[in-house]
């Protein structure tokens, strides 16, 4: 399993979108209590739960990691832990799934630049002062501590997203196969 983390604006949705259409890596399904999207489907695009049943998840033990982003609950299940999986996650699921000391799970940060970071925020229309606290949370939560026992570090600021994609799948089957496992 690929697990791709890195501060806001740093290419993680993209090469996880790369990954998926280039090599097959399919996106973990994550569980949310968020009310459901127009064209959203239920089993592809979450896991759509009350806050009740999640919490019972959450008792039961079935998070590898979970949060509460705008007033809803969103976690990923040990369930979609599986070869040729695809998650994004922030520092504390990153941890988390660190934490698991799974050799199958491979850790990746994109590195890029504050200032190519917010650029980026304010191309793809993000509201300025949005960006700037994106920044500014980024920074304290993507610490060097933080990041410390992540598998491999990849610059995703002078690559583009292709050759950043192309170097993680590369690395994912070294580092496996470094461990012992087999493609």
């Amino acid at each position: 399993m690929i697990v791709l983390a890195g501060a806001s604006a740093s290419g993680k949705t993209e090469v996880a979108k790369e990954l998926a259409k280039k090599y097959g890596i399919t996106k973990v399904i994550t569980t949310t209590t968020r009310k459901m999207r127009v064209n959203e489907v239920n089993g592809r695009d979450y896991f759509f739960v009350s806050k009740e049943v999640f919490e019972q998840m959450v008792h039961d033990g079935k998070f590898v990691e979970y949060t509460v982003f705008n007033e809803n609950l969103y976690g990923s299940t040990k369930d979609q832990i599986a070869p040729n999986k695809c998650v994004v996650i922030d520092p504390a699921g990153l941890r988390a799934y660190i934490a698991l000391n799974d050799p199958s799970i491979v850790t990746f940060f994109l590195d890029s630049e504050e200032e190519t970071r917010f650029k980026r925020m304010l191309l793809r229309g993000d509201d300025e002062a949005d960006a700037k606290r994106r920044v500014e949370h980024d920074r304290l939560a993507f610490k060097p501590e933080n990041i410390a026992d992540v598998d491999y570090h990849i610059d995703s600021e002078n690559f583009n997203i292709e050759e950043v994609t192309d170097h993680i799948y590369k690395k994912y089957y070294e580092i496996l196969a470094s461990r012992g496992i087999k493609k």
